[in-house]
């Protein structure tokens, strides 16, 4: 058989598209933030990780632009041989005293960061066991581990209970890294940290949280999950991205300064991939400095999206509870969930439609996400429009 096949009899986007409903790769013709230009008009960006507003903040484009100046576009080479200019190792230190962490590693990606960690610390013979509503990088992750004869396992999700099933299932003497979420991307629900610290302390395991949704946004001046909890001592590696709430592009993990020189020596995403660019390394040093000298974005943040998930629950919709820059509104039904994604972006809306396999079934949702820079007028109008659609649908009454 052709293996392209599969690719010919692969028409359900197409399908989509034709009745009007696909509501992804949409470009973005000009972003200014809260509002965006797609299709030639204006549209309110409710479904942006841009959780601090700081992609079109104007520190932090010119940090980008003197670094292009300085350093040019790009930087010819991984971490491991030319590709390291001293911007790495000022974010990396930066970033290590933010967090908390003896030291820190950077990474091209968020993905590629989850990629090089887990496949670089969990080899033949040692258990990763995973959260199973984990996002995808860690699920992957893991399988790239399992490839190179590492155990894959996984729990019933955010289930300490049935992590310590798990668990007890594993040798002694296997080495074992518990990889979770910190903000679930989806819900925008909190990992219960500190019973898994527990439960991974009886077990001899290691922690790694994904932090991508939580830095910035959750625990002390946002230096998320284990800060939340104050653990950041229990928590033994923490891991991000700068493409949410440092208004750029990257990854980093952080954590003991022996374990982040063995990822420095046998990490392949990292020794065998370009260096993160100039321009990126120094808008995300520009949003950290934001970060820690301008709390109120934090605070705006969190307020914003109280106000959202308050003002949905009142209308009658079904909303999953979170103290994150997240807000679900689940409507269970991927035709209907499609049909309300269409309907508000017609009216100037524009939210994330999850349908499964991205989420379980009977579980679509459309995901809305706040900035600090969304302002009233701009909440206002996509809580009416929201309402106006959800009766013209007869969801809500």
């Amino acid at each position: 058989m052709d293996l392209f096949q599969k690719c010919r009899d692969f028409t359900r986007a197409d399908e989509v598209k034709a009745a009007g409903l696909y509501p992804y790769f949409r470009a973005v013709e000009e972003n200014e933030g809260p509002v965006v230009t797609l299709e030639g008009r204006p549209v309110i960006m409710a479904g942006s990780n841009n959780y601090l507003g700081l992609t079109s903040d104007p520190r932090v484009k010119k940090a980008a632009i003197d670094a292009i100046e300085r350093y040019g576009t790009g930087c010819s080479g991984s971490r491991y041989l030319t590709g390291t200019i001293n911007l790495h190792n000022e974010l990396e230190e930066k970033l290590a005293a933010f967090l908390g962490y003896e030291s820190v590693l950077l990474f091209s990606t968020g993905y590629q960061t989850a990629l090089g960690t887990v496949s670089a610390l969990v080899s033949k013979g040692e258990y990763v066991i995973s959260d199973k509503e984990n996002h995808a990088c860690i699920i992957n992750a893991c399988m790239l581990a399992k490839g190179g004869f590492a155990e894959f396992l996984r729990y019933k999700h955010n289930d300490m209970d049935d992590l310590e099933r798990v668990l007890q299932r594993v040798p002694d003497s296997a080495g074992k890294l518990i990889v979770t979420d910190g903000v679930f991307s989806v819900s925008g629900e909190l990992v219960n940290l500190p019973d898994m610290v527990a439960v991974a302390e009886k077990y001899g395991a290691r922690i790694l949280v994904d932090d991508a949704h939580a830095t910035g946004v959750v625990g002390p001046g946002g230096r998320g999950t284990a800060a939340h909890y104050g653990l950041i001592d229990k928590a033994d590696l923490t891991m991000g991205t700068f493409s949410k709430t440092f208004a750029s592009l990257g990854g980093f993990v952080g954590g003991p300064e022996r374990v982040i020189n063995y990822l420095k020596h046998h990490s392949p995403a990292l020794i065998f991939s370009a260096s993160p660019t100039p321009a990126s390394v120094a808008a995300a040093l520009a949003a950290l400095e934001i970060l820690e000298t301008e709390p109120w974005r934090i605070e705006k943040l969190l307020h914003n999206a109280d106000k959202m998930r308050d003002g949905f629950k009142a209308m009658g919709f079904t909303v999953m509870d979170s103290r994150t820059g997240i807000v679900p509104v689940v409507l269970g039904d991927v035709e209907r969930t499609m049909l309300m994604w269409r309907k508000l972006y017609d009216k100037g809306v524009f939210v994330n439609a999850f349908i499964p396999p991205g989420v379980p079934p009977n579980l679509s949702m459309l995901r809305t996400s706040y900035m600090a820079t969304h302002e009233d007028e701009h909440l206002d109008a996509i809580l009416n429009v929201f309402q106006e659609v959800g009766r013209e649908l007869g969801l809500i009454s």
